[in-house]
């Protein structure tokens, strides 16, 4: 029906004849001459309707926005002055000779072009909203990603295996999505959060290496960076070590960045361990952008009388710790104020500061309502460390190490995108040398950092029945600019450690033969040692497209109420299905009682 798409009709097209189809993008009738903005999915050409062609002209006077035609006409150049250099077609239109109308369409809910739409008009519109210019763009660069990824992983012998959608719930993480049985009932399946243990017994079956851009889902709370269902770039290998894997998933995203923006990452990305990037950065997946680093200032504290940080101080996992702000000392009582209900969100109680006026001047150069329960040996220890400058402000953060890094994390990368202290550009890197176990103070136990079947640190495989807390994991995750991208391991690859595993987290033996038996079974027929990550494809196209959030990068996403506004899922099932699947539903209110 065409020959040429619209977006794509340039100079070289002069004097021929063409074939278009699309969308009325605009109708302008200009004293008898008629002009259409046809669009389709590379973009936009004008089209040019005469009234010495009657016939045409007539169809032409009835579009109106997003009718669907077809178009016949002949390629001419532009009329002086009238060149759009923004267009690839900018320099040509097409005088019609044949209009045909394939659709009418009713008025759109919305200009296309309107920069200002709310995401509920476009949630419930979707099939308008992704004619969007910059939706197009969105979801044609999520395509490129995925693609150069698949070519660089065939060109490096990896395959594209698939896994079951339908598997067994083993609810140690997130909660999972329960299908029931129609043929088993009173039996269910779980859809997958990962595809973790089949990839691994993927390996243990000789494939050697596999990958798979694949849906994946959890029911948990959402936001802006996360979706009930989600894609991951899912990638295990076989007897490479962990630096190995590390350089060929920096080749990856490198390939993919640099396709994508034309932008060069550095060669090799930098490391810091899980200990340092808390301890600079409060985070685990810090913004390097940011300048700014954390101070560490809990033993100094440890003699002071103030309360607040001597008991922190004190704790056996407390810690107090600054935040320099160069020439924070400008902000007003109300920004101060602002912030500290900011960092109550991560559990801080509260803010504490120091504004550095002039340090040639001693104590009296400071001002804050804290400095009268500080010593002059302390006061000059925090100037020191921090490095402050006239013009500074230094906030602390004092409680225990989880709150402090949080607070702090979060405020410096606030404070620093605020004020403009951040740099531009790509910032990556990786974070390694994680503890395996983190200590769960609600139900007493140890979880698992990142998932139970993550391999132990050299020598460390001892520490997980005698010291968990001691005990370090082979893992690695990929950070750019503040977000994690990429989150991988080597894994356990003996049955033995597995198990160790297992009764360190206080899985029991029945327990672990229920839930993993399989794997443990597998473990025993040759598993070899293995390694691989998994990269949260919607999060890697959001920040290539500079989008908010990962819904303008899905096609069909659902809302933080993890509800689909265009089909108004989920919604209620007939009574006759659910008898077919054994299951009988509980109001909200019939369950209270």
């Amino acid at each position: 029906m065409r020959t040429e798409y619209c977006g794509l009709i340039s100079r070289q097209h002069l004097d021929t004849d063409v074939e278009l189809c699309g969308w009325v993008h605009r109708r302008r009738d200009h004293g008898g001459v008629i002009f259409i903005d046809l669009r389709d999915r590379e973009g936009i050409v004008q089209i040019v309707c005469d009234p010495d062609r009657p016939d045409c002209f007539a169809i032409a006077e009835r579009l109106r926005n997003e009718f669907v035609v077809r178009v016949h006409g002949r390629v001419r150049p532009r009329p002086e002055g009238t060149v759009n250099a923004n267009l690839v077609s900018g320099e040509i239109e097409v005088l019609a000779e044949r209009v045909e109308i394939l659709n009418a369409a009713l008025t759109p809910p919305f200009q296309l072009d309107d920069e200002h739409l709310s995401e509920t008009v476009r949630l419930e519109h979707r099939v308008v909203d992704l004619r969007r210019p910059i939706m197009q763009r969105n979801l044609r660069m999520r395509h490129r990603v995925a693609m150069t990824t698949r070519q660089f992983l065939d060109r490096h012998g990896f395959i594209d295996i698939e896994t079951p959608m339908l598997t067994r719930s083993t609810p140690e993480g997130a909660r999972d999505y329960l299908v029931p049985s129609r043929v088993h009932a009173g039996m269910f399946y779980a859809l997958p959060q990962s595809p973790q243990l089949f990839k691994q017994m993927l390996m243990v079956a000789g494939f050697d290496r596999y990958y798979q851009i694949v849906k994946c889902f959890r029911d948990e709370d959402l936001r802006a960076d996360r979706q009930p269902e989600f894609t991951q770039i899912d990638i295990e290998t076989s007897f490479l070590s962990q630096d190995d894997i590390m350089a060929m998933m920096e080749d990856l995203i490198r390939e993919v960045w640099h396709v994508v923006t034309g932008d060069q990452l550095p060669n090799p990305f930098p490391r810091l361990s899980y200990k340092e990037a808390m301890s600079l950065y409060g985070s685990d997946k810090p913004d390097l952008r940011v300048p700014l680093k954390l101070t560490e200032l809990t033993d100094v504290m440890r003699s002071v009388d103030f309360k607040v940080f001597h008991d922190a101080a004190h704790l056996a996992d407390g810690r107090v710790a600054a935040l320099c702000v160069p020439q924070g000392g400008s902000m007003s009582r109300k920004e101060i104020d602002d912030l500290t209900e900011f960092v109550k969100i991560y559990g801080a109680r509260g803010l504490a500061y120091i504004k550095v006026n002039a340090l040639e001047k001693g104590a009296d150069g400071l001002q804050s309502p804290i400095l009268k329960f500080l010593s002059p040996t302390v006061i000059s220890a925090i100037l020191e460390r921090t490095g402050a400058c006239d013009g500074d402000l230094i906030f602390f953060g004092a409680d225990r190490a989880k709150v402090v890094n949080e607070a702090l994390g979060a405020l410096r990368a606030k404070v620093g995108h605020e004020r403009g202290l951040a740099q531009k550009g790509w910032r990556p890197l990786w974070v390694v040398e994680f503890p395996m176990f983190e200590w769960n103070e609600d139900e007493k136990r140890w979880d698992a950092m990142h998932h139970p079947f993550t391999a132990p640190a050299e020598g460390h495989d001892d520490l997980l029945e005698s010291s968990p807390g001691e005990a370090m994991a082979k893992a690695h995750d990929m950070v750019m600019n503040g977000w994690e991208i990429g989150g991988g391991s080597v894994r356990i690859h003996r049955q033995d450690v597995q198990q160790k595993v297992f009764r360190a987290l206080g899985i029991g033996e029945e327990q672990a033969r229920n839930k993993f038996g399989f794997l443990l079974d597998a473990l025993q027929y040759g598993a070899p040692p293995h390694g691989g990550i998994a990269f949260g494809l919607d999060r890697i196209v959001a920040m290539l497209a500079g989008a908010e959030s990962i819904r303008d990068i899905i096609a069909f996403p659902k809302t933080q109420r993890a509800t689909c506004l265009l089909t108004q899922a989920p919604n209620q099932v007939d009574e006759r299905q659910l008898r077919e699947l054994h299951v009988r539903v509980r109001t909200p209110a019939a369950a209270a009682q």
